[in-house]
């Protein structure tokens, strides 16, 4: 099993808008550290305090939902988040987190078995989510090698400069 990502799960539910994710009174900053010390703020006062490298947020439906604002994937990726697992996402959150080179995917069945706290991960090629606390594995689609080189790359912007997408 080759892990891409591995963490503690930070659970939320559904309709998490870029509003919550990072509050509009900070988006006169392109500063990733300074939005990333105000992520998910005004939903979750203690997320950033306990929030560690690596972990990963479950979540119910239209995570990302509201404006297209790309600070908030970039908040999220810069406060730690290696995963987002949702029931479904916003379309234009979903294509600005890819091109951010955050990990998100879609797996009801995941979100449903994974609780706060649990340890969870995924492996990208073969499209598996492990709750290594309860020992469930979730089968979903795996991405794609050509948005596993975004992610790798650490966005698409990235990705183009290295020559890996055109």
């Amino acid at each position: 099993m080759k892990l891409n990502v591995k963490g503690n799960a930070i659970v939320y539910g559904d309709n998490i808008d870029t509003d919550v994710i990072i509050p509009a009174r900070y988006l006169n900053t392109t500063d990733k550290a300074e939005l990333a010390l105000h992520c998910m703020e005004d939903l979750d006062k203690t997320f950033v305090r306990r929030v560690k490298q690596g972990d990963i947020i479950v979540a119910g439906s239209n995570f990302g939902c509201g404006s297209s604002r790309e600070h908030a994937p970039i908040a999220i990726k810069e406060s730690g988040i290696s995963l987002i697992i949702a029931k479904s996402f916003a379309r234009i959150f979903y294509r600005n987190a890819i091109n951010i080179g955050l990990p998100i995917i879609e797996c009801p069945e995941a979100v449903e078995n994974i609780s706060e706290g649990d340890e969870a991960g995924m492996d990208f090629n073969k499209g598996i989510i492990y709750n290594f606390t309860t020992g469930g594995e979730y089968k979903t689609t795996p991405f794609p090698e050509f948005i596993q080189q975004i992610i790798s790359a650490g966005g698409l912007v990235n990705a183009v400069l290295k020559g890996i997408v055109k």
